[in-house]
């Protein structure tokens, strides 16, 4: 078998999905994006049989109910993983059983979006999975194990994720419950609420793009909400974008904002990207600094 290199140009002419991920806190309205997407070429994963919001939406819905069909619809979505072995899940073994069950995959090409919610609940349904599996239970009391439990949620949850992640004709976007917390500093802190901390910390460097949905103020002190997009933003909220498109806040519409991410560039990297500290103002020159410190 030849080694095969893909060239600029085939590379270019790829048609590739967007995978991203939207937090926010409840009812900030996670569900009601599937609004902004176009109905027949969108499905909607609905794991937490909350679509009251999305009454009337025009799009087909799948509603599974155990962290096995999870899996069995990603293996379905994403197709087989030549690097796995049989007995593996996302394996060729796995797909040609999935497609038993559910038919022919190409009945999934008229899709383009696949909108999963909620990643939270998603979550939950592996976790008792994994409650129920032999590393989660102790050889010597017979009881189940937590910590092992822990463990086999965060290689279940990225090995679903990744999976999702490697299915380059479709976009995949995850909604979730954005948590607040506060730290010992008394500083708030945002992180996603999902079971276990494996998944949490690893989830921004699976997915293109990271986007927390919010309430901003605006200059009239009137609330409305919004996308933040980027790392570095005032507020700290957890936020990422590969593409180098999106602002720092954007139209919380989902289908304007991939729409501006499959945008041409129109800038090169070098314009782009900041690879140089900022020009220090005359107090911060190190010898006004040492001539404070002296002071």
């Amino acid at each position: 078998m030849t080694f095969q290199i893909i060239t600029a140009d085939q590379r270019l002419a790829e048609k590739r999905g967007i995978k991203g991920c939207i937090f926010g806190r409840w009812k900030i309205g996670k569900t009601s994006l599937l609004w902004t997407l176009d109905a027949p070429s969108t499905l909607f994963i609905d794991l937490e049989a909350g679509d009251l919001a999305v009454e009337g939406w025009a799009g087909d819905t799948i509603r599974p109910r155990t962290w096995q069909e999870c899996r069995d619809f990603a293996a379905f979505i994403g197709g087989p993983n030549p690097a796995l072995r049989d007995n593996q899940p996302y394996s060729q073994a796995h797909y040609d059983h999935v497609c038993s069950q559910f038919g022919d995959a190409t009945a999934l090409d008229k899709y383009e979006t696949i909108f999963v919610d909620s990643i939270t609940v998603a979550a939950r349904l592996c976790f008792q999975w994994c409650t129920g599996q032999p590393e989660a239970i102790s050889e010597k009391t017979g009881k189940t194990d937590t910590r092992g439990a822990y463990g086999l949620l965060g290689r279940e949850m990225i090995g679903w994720l990744t999976h999702l992640q490697h299915t380059r004709g479709k976009s995949v976007w995850f909604v979730g419950i954005l948590d607040e917390k506060t730290d010992d500093f008394n500083r708030r802190v945002f992180s996603p609420q999902i079971d276990g901390s494996k998944t949490g910390l690893e989830l921004p460097g699976i997915v293109d793009q990271v986007v927390t949905m919010t309430e901003v103020k605006a200059d009239d002190g009137t609330l409305h909400r919004a996308f933040v997009c980027q790392t570095l933003n005032p507020w700290g909220y957890p936020a990422g974008d590969r593409s180098g498109r999106l602002d720092m806040i954007e139209d919380p519409h989902l289908g304007r904002l991939m729409e501006k991410i499959r945008q041409p560039l129109t800038k090169t990297a070098s314009e782009r990207l900041e690879f140089c500290r900022p020009q220090p103002t005359d107090a911060e020159t190190p010898a006004n600094v040492v001539q404070q410190a002296q002071e």
